[in-house]
C-alpha cells in the first residue's frame, strides 16, 4: 500500500514535498523521479517483497515506462507466470513489477486481468503520456486537477494542494450534496477544480488533455435461481477471496465488530490462516451502540486473540485529525472509531481484513427493508398518509437509544416524503425540504442547483436492470460505497500506515451476486437471506450471529451533541467563517434547540456542519 502523486512539469523540490505530505500512506521508503516535462513520486508501505527492489518509482527494463502504484493485485503470481512465458524477466517479487509489465504487454487491457484494489499511474517517457487507473469497485482513491495547462494527480487532495497553482475554493454544489448524503459524490470533491477518478475507469493524459474511459461495470443477469447452488457458490467465492487476501510478508489481523460480515471474514481467516488470528474490536459504555458481546461470541467460537478498544466521547482533536486525513468532510459516524481501531491494530499488525461490502453485495441495509415496506404503506390513501399519519409521527420526540421503534418509525416516514424514483437511498438522505429551504444563506443559494437526487438518477439510469431492487444495489455500490464507505476505510487506515483488505469487494463476488435474483438475496424483509442461508448450511457461525439484526458500527454522537459536545458545537458555529457566511445562523440555533430538547434528531445535519467547519479550519 502506498501514496502516489505527480504533475506535468519538472520540479524535484515540489514532488518531494508532495510525496512527504502523504508519507503516512507509505513510511517505509519515499522515491521520486523527474523527467523533462513530468514528475512522479511514491511513498511506499512495503507488504510484499520488503527489499529495496520493490521501491518506487519503478522502471521498465528499457527505461521508457515508470510506475507509481498504490494497492494490491492479489492474482499477480498467476499473471507473472503468464508474462514469463511471453519472455518477460523479473527482478523483484512484487505485484508492482507485474502491473508494470502487464501494461507493457497488454496496454489498457491489462486492467481486465487484475484482481485487487489499486490506483495506478504509469508515465511513458517515449510517448509523453500518463496512464492512470482505479480498481473496479473503487477501494483505492485517485484525485486529479486539470486547469490552465497544469495537470496534477495524487492519492490525497492535500498533496495536490501543495502545488502553488491550485487555488483553494469551495465547490458549493458539492457542499449541498454533502449535507444531504454526508459525503461528496464523484467525480467532484469539496474543492473546486479537484476531481475524483471514478471507480472502474482509466484515464490517458497527453498533450494537455485528459481522456477518461470506463473499463468495467456491474451487470445484472439473474442466472442463479436455485438457492442451494447460490449458497455453494457464495461459500466457495468468499473462501477464495479471503485466501487471496492472506498473501503477505508481514503480520495481519481482522476487524471484528460482531456483525455478520466481520464475523464471516473472521471465520474464513481462522480457517485459512496458519497462526492464531488477532481480532480488533470497538466497545462503548452505551449498550445500545456496543456490540462487544457479539464480538466475544465470535472470538470464543474461533479461538481468536481478541483486542478491545473502549471509546469514550470523542475529543475535538480526534475529529480534526480524521478530517485532515479525509481531505474533505464525510460524516459516516463510524469514521473516527475506525481511525482509532486502526491505530490500535497498527501496533501489532501491518495488514487487516475487514467486512465492508457485505451489505452492498447481499442487501443488508435497513433502507432496503424500508423500500419494501413502503409498497404496502402506499396502499393507504394519499390524504391519510400526508395529512394525518406523517404529521403525527414526525411530532413524536426522539429517543436517546440508537434505533428503537419510535426512532425507526420517524425515519421511515421521513424517507416516504421523497420522490419514489430516488429508490432506497431516500432513507439515507438527510437534508429534508424544510431544512433545505431554511438553512442556506441567500448569498450562497445562487451557487447551488437544488436537485438533491441527481447523483442517484445518474447511476440508476446506467444500470442495465429495470428492477428497482437491482438499481438500489447498483446505486449503493457505485455511489455510497465508493465515495463514503471506501473513502473512510482507505483514509483512516492509511492515516495509521495500515493496509485494510476487503474480501467481500472482490469483483468476482460482486459479479456472482449480480447473477443472483434480488428476491433470493433479500427474502421478504429478511436482509442477507442467501448469505445467512449459506452460513447456516455450512454450520459456519453461531446461530445468534447468523440471525441477528444489523446494528452498525457508529458512535452515540446524537447524545454527545446534547451533552459533552454541545458547547463545542455552538462555539464552532459562532466562530467558523464557512458557517457564518453561508448558513442561516438563527435557523441553526433552532435546530440545536430542537435537538437538545429531544423534539427532533438533527444529529446528521449538525454533525455534518461541525465537520464542515473543522474542514474549513484545516484547509483554508
Amino acid at each position: 500500500m502506498c501514496g502516489i502523486c505527480g504533475f506535468n512539469w519538472n520540479d524535484e523540490t515540489l514532488i518531494k514535498k508532495m510525496t512527504t505530505l502523504i508519507n503516512h500512506r507509505g513510511p517505509d521508503s519515499n522515491g521520486v523521479k523527474t523527467f523533462g516535462d513530468f514528475s512522479i513520486g511514491n511513498a511506499r508501505l512495503s507488504i510484499l517483497d520488503l527489499s529495496i527492489k520493490g521501491n518506487q518509482p519503478m522502471a521498465s527494463r528499457n527505461g521508457n515506462l515508470w510506475i507509481v502504484y498504490n494497492g494490491e493485485v492479489y492474482n499477480f503470481p498467476q499473471i507473472k507466470e503468464e508474462l514469463i512465458k511471453k519472455g518477460h524477466k523479473f527482478e523483484s517479487h512484487t505485484d508492482t513489477e507485474v502491473v508494470l509489465k502487464s501494461y507493457q504487454e497488454y496496454g489498457t487491457g491489462c486492467l481486465q486481468k487484475f484482481n485487487g484494489m489499486f490506483a495506478i499511474a504509469i508515465w511513458d517517457e517515449e510517448k509523453k503520456e500518463l496512464f492512470m487507473a482505479r480498481d473496479r469497485i473503487g477501494i483505492k482513491p485517485l484525485y486529479y486537477y486539470l486547469k490552465d495547462g497544469k495537470f496534477i494527480f495524487a492519492s490525497e487532495i492535500k498533496s495536490i494542494l501543495e502545488a502553488g497553482c491550485v487555488k483553494r475554493e469551495i465547490n458549493f454544489q458539492s457542499m449541498y450534496y454533502y449535507l444531504g448524503y454526508e459525503f461528496v459524490p464523484a467525480p467532484d470533491t469539496m474543492f473546486k477544480n479537484i476531481f475524483k477518478l471514478r471507480q472502474g475507469h482509466y484515464a490517458i493524459y497527453k498533450n494537455s488533455s485528459l481522456n477518461i474511459e470506463k473499463y468495467w461495470d456491474l451487470k445484472f443477469t439473474d442466472e442463479i435461481k436455485d438457492e442451494e447452488e447460490a449458497a455453494d457458490r457464495i461459500y466457495a467465492a468468499i473462501e477464495k477471496s479471503v485466501k487471496r487476501r492472506l498473501i503477505s510478508d508481514v503480520p495481519l489481523g481482522v476487524f471484528l465488530s460482531g456483525g455478520l460480515d466481520s464475523s464471516t471474514v473472521t471465520g474464513f481467516v481462522s480457517k485459512l490462516y496458519p497462526d492464531k488470528v488477532r481480532t480488533f474490536t470497538i466497545g462503548y459504555d452505551d449498550k445500545t451502540f456496543s456490540e462487544l458481546h457479539y464480538a466475544k461470541t465470535v472470538s470464543d467460537y474461533f479461538g481468536t486473540q481478541p483486542n478491545i478498544l473502549m471509546i469514550d466521547p470523542i475529543s475535538p482533536e480526534d475529529i480534526e485529525k480524521s478530517l485532515y486525513y479525509l481531505d474533505e468532510p464525510m460524516t459516516d459516524l463510524s469514521t473516527i472509531p475506525f481511525y482509532l481501531i486502526c491505530q490500535k491494530a497498527r501496533q501489532q499488525v501491518k495488514v487487516c481484513l475487514s467486512g465492508e461490502g457485505g451489505d452492498e453485495m447481499f442487501l443488508g441495509y435497513d433502507r432496503l427493508k424500508a423500500a419494501k415496506l413502503n409498497k404496502y404503506y402506499r396502499m393507504l390513501p394519499s390524504v391519510l398518509r400526508r395529512k394525518i399519519i406523517s404529521p403525527l409521527i414526525l411530532k413524536l420526540p426522539d429517543q436517546p437509544q440508537k434505533k428503537g421503534a419510535i426512532n425507526m418509525l420517524k425515519r421511515f416516514i421521513e424517507g416516504t416524503l421523497y420522490p419514489e424514483d430516488a429508490g432506497a437511498m431516500r432513507w439515507q438522505y438527510f437534508l429534508n425540504p424544510l431544512i433545505e429551504k431554511n438553512i442556506f444563506d441567500n448569498g450562497v443559494r445562487q451557487n447551488i442547483s437544488f436537485n438533491p437526487f441527481e447523483p442517484i438518477y445518474y447511476f440508476s439510469k446506467n444500470c442495465n436492470s429495470s428492477l428497482q431492487a437491482d438499481r438500489d444495489i447498483y446505486v449503493d455500490i457505485k455511489l455510497t460505497m465508493a465515495d463514503s464507505v471506501l473513502m473512510k476505510v482507505d483514509k483512516m487506515s492509511m492515516a495509521t500506515s495500515l493496509e485494510v483488505r476487503v474480501p467481500f469487494l472482490d469483483h468476482e463476488i460482486a459479479e456472482l451476486c449480480a447473477s443472483i435474483p434480488a428476491e433470493i438475496k433479500m427474502k421478504k424483509t429478511t436482509t442477507k437471506y442467501i448469505l445467512r442461508k449459506t452460513l447456516k448450511k455450512y454450520d459456519f457461525l453461531p446461530e445468534s450471529i447468523i440471525y441477528r439484526g444489523k446494528q452498525g458500527y457508529s458512535i452515540p454522537v446524537k447524545n454527545w451533541l446534547r451533552g459533552e459536545l454541545k458547547g463545542y458545537m455552538t462555539d464552532l458555529f459562532k466562530s467558523s467563517p464557512v458557517i457564518k457566511e453561508n448558513f442561516n445562523n438563527s435557523y441553526l440555533d433552532l435546530l440545536i434547540e430542537e435537538h437538545s430538547s429531544l423534539k427532533h434528531n438533527h444529529n446528521h445535519i449538525l454533525w455534518a456542519l461541525i465537520n464542515l467547519g473543522l474542514w474549513y479550519k484545516k484547509f483554508f
